[in-house]
């Protein structure tokens, strides 16, 4: 190879190649005549200087990581230190007085992938996370998400909600209540007026707003509801992972409360569907009535399924008797129905019927603020207390 491309002169056109069966047209063809190309003197002085100076390879940078593949010749006219470094790793024999070239491979490998980084983790790799994962002091406690659900309506699922997170902020714990019911009853509860909140729970549910920007600080903070939630099952529908939108939205905040309420709207829709999935304990709420306790199988079965395929932690805390009467017979066999069919599942406490709790509301407060002093108001401290001990256990 050389500089220049040397072509022969006034050398004719090869013929094109013909086949044994085709016909040869003798027709005269035109040719032109050739023309003698007299070299440039500049031609013949660059082609002696090619002739004079030798073919020499290339030089790579240092960078590049393949090596040079050099000929025989070139062999004879580099040093003996780099013949020694182009030799193959695999020869056929190993020179005993070879040098040890260590070093030197380290510093040719810089920048390469070594074949520790090819091979997949192994079990020592988890050892060690896991233990690094034990030396974390950051590592953040979880806090007790409680789900207040039951499909029939007006069994005190707001009011017990309410009290009994008011009854836990007594006892010095962290509280945060959710107002998932598109009624707003909660919300309402805290004297505060649904139909002129900015943002809601819709907006955190819908929107992806964070749920620290509808958090409302009352006698507990409270993230508020809104008319809009009635809306919200059929606006997530085409989300994906909706069943795990307030689970996701609550790992913001966990690291500042201790227990987290969620009120339910009366139904197994979507809203409920979150805030199961968002639990580890469900409480249910249950009028001394039969029709009130028909709604229990089909929770169950409900809740079944969310630990199937959603949630595999949840599970039921307690079964409340609520809005309970004791001077009819009615309301003393619903409480025994309760009792045989689901045994420890049924609290020990009992929340009587009480005019205070209709009177609280209207003041804008939980009934232990209302009249801490009052029967209504003991009912849920004790009820706290049980709660409290249960989770001890």
């Amino acid at each position: 190879m050389g500089f220049l491309s040397r072509k022969k002169k006034n050398q004719p056109p090869a013929e094109p190649e013909r086949f044994e069966h085709e016909p040869v047209d003798h027709a005269p063809v035109d040719r032109a005549p050739a023309v003698a190309e007299e070299p440039h003197p500049i031609v013949e002085e660059l082609e002696q200087m090619e002739q004079a100076v030798p073919e020499r390879r290339f030089e790579h940078d240092s960078y590049e990581q393949e090596p040079y593949v050099e000929d025989e010749h070139d062999f004879e006219e580099e040093p003996a230190e780099d013949e020694e470094s182009e030799r193959p790793v695999n020869a056929g024999h190993e020179d005993e007085h070879e040098p040890d070239h260590g070093d030197e491979e380290d510093e040719e490998d810089d920048g390469r992938m070594k074949a520790v980084d090819l091979i997949a983790p192994t079990r020592l790799d988890f050892i060690k996370r896991e233990d690094e994962a034990e030396e974390d002091p950051q590592e953040t406690a979880h806090p007790e998400v409680i789900a207040f659900a039951n499909q029939k309506g007006g069994v005190a699922k707001t009011t017990t909600t309410l009290n009994l997170a008011v009854a836990f902020a007594e006892s010095g714990y962290r509280v945060l209540c959710i107002d998932l019911d598109p009624q707003g009853n909660l919300t309402m509860s805290q004297g505060i007026d649904p139909d002129k909140v900015e943002q809601s729970l819709y907006d955190v549910l819908v929107n992806d707003v964070p749920i620290s920007e509808v958090i409302v600080k009352r006698e507990i903070d409270i993230a508020v509801a809104s008319i809009d939630l009635a809306g919200a099952e059929i606006a997530m529908s085409t989300k994906i992972g909706r069943e795990r939108t307030l689970e996701k939205a609550l790992k913001e905040v966990e690291a500042e409360y201790d227990f987290v309420c969620i009120d339910t709207p009366p139904s197994l829709g979507l809203l409920t569907i979150n805030a199961l999935t968002a639990a580890n304990k469900v409480i249910v709420p249950v009028q001394c009535e039969y029709l009130s306790m028909r709604g229990l199988v089909q929770l169950q079965n409900t809740l079944r399924m969310i630990q199937e395929n959603l949630n595999p932690d949840v599970r039921i805390e307690g079964i409340l008797p609520t809005m309970l009467d004791t001077r009819t017979i009615h309301a003393k066999e619903a409480v025994e129905i309760l009792e045989e069919n689901f045994g420890d599942l049924v609290f020990r406490s009992r929340i009587r019927k009480a005019i205070k709790f209709a009177e609280a509301p209207v003041k804008g407060s939980s009934v232990l603020k209302y009249d801490s002093g009052s029967s209504a108001a003991n009912y849920y401290r004790e009820l706290a207390k049980e709660v409290l001990a249960n989770g001890s256990a």
